[in-house]
């Protein structure tokens, strides 16, 4: 199938030493350019990441220490990619969550602003998801192989999300889950504190969370003594706040933003 482009776009995957945006790095970095005649350039290129690589990284994408010694760093690479990559849309799988956001942490670690505000991201995991039945009726199809009657009264749906709840407990509880870089974990447990923070959706403002949209629409902190307190509030209150936070450790795209609406308040 040809796709119908009005500029380049590149789905791109990265294996990393870690999975924290801000201060893990990447080790190798594939790019599959899709031009507009549809013709493809791939790109793939081993990174030093100067920095160790954790164990349990390297068993999950096999990239070792003594792998990448004679690799480039990013910042010697960054020229490059940026080339590549001039004037793409980006696309990826769970990119939007974890590939993007460390790239972009890359680029300006290495001093070039890649910006995003002409770029089109597509996550393919996202239109897998949004594709794939979600909605109450289909959840209780497949949950508790029963036909939801009256769809979409109060009554019904409460009682079928009642019963979906609990044979998802049933279904899911105890069952170990491998994510697609190799962390287990058992997330599903009878444990109403668990199952909350499990489900915890946030519309953020930066790509790491810290900083997310309320209902209003303001940037709010989403971390720390100022949690759910709207930025520009805060930093006219207490700018030693912003100070704090572009000394500390978070990353550099969510410095990025937070300088943006300092100033923005100018």
């Amino acid at each position: 199938m040809q796709l119908n482009l009005t500029k380049p776009l590149a789905f791109f995957d990265l294996e990393t030493t870690g999975i924290n945006v801000g201060s893990d790095r990447i080790v190798e970095i594939s790019i599959v350019r899709v031009n507009l005649d549809n013709s493809t350039d791939i790109l793939t290129k081993r990174v030093n990441p100067t920095i160790p690589i954790p164990e349990f990284s390297s068993k999950i994408h096999g990239i070792y220490d003594k792998d990448i010694t004679d690799a480039p760093t990013f910042k010697q690479l960054a020229p490059q990619l940026a080339q590549f990559l001039a004037n793409c849309d980006l696309a990826g799988f769970n990119s939007n969550k974890f590939d993007v956001p460390v790239l972009v942490e890359e680029f300006l670690r290495a001093e070039i602003d890649f910006d995003l505000k002409n770029r089109r991201l597509i996550d393919v995991q996202n239109i897998f998801h949004l594709m794939e039945p979600r909605n109450l009726s289909a959840a209780y199809r497949f949950y508790c192989d029963k036909t939801l009657e009256n769809a979409h009264s109060a009554e019904a749906d409460t009682i079928a999300t009642y019963e979906i709840f609990k044979a998802q407990l049933a279904r899911y509880e105890g069952q170990e889950q491998v994510d697609d870089k190799g962390n287990k974990s058992i997330p599903v447990k009878n444990d109403m504190t668990v199952l909350s923070e499990l489900t915890a959706r946030n519309k953020n403002a930066d790509l790491a969370g810290r900083i997310v949209f309320n209902d209003k629409g303001q940037e709010v902190f989403n971390f720390g003594k100022h949690k759910d307190k709207p930025v520009r509030e805060i930093f006219e209150k207490e700018p030693s706040y912003y100070s704090w936070m572009m000394q500390g450790d978070f990353p550099l795209y969510t410095k990025k933003i937070i300088t943006q609406i300092r100033l923005s308040m100018k």
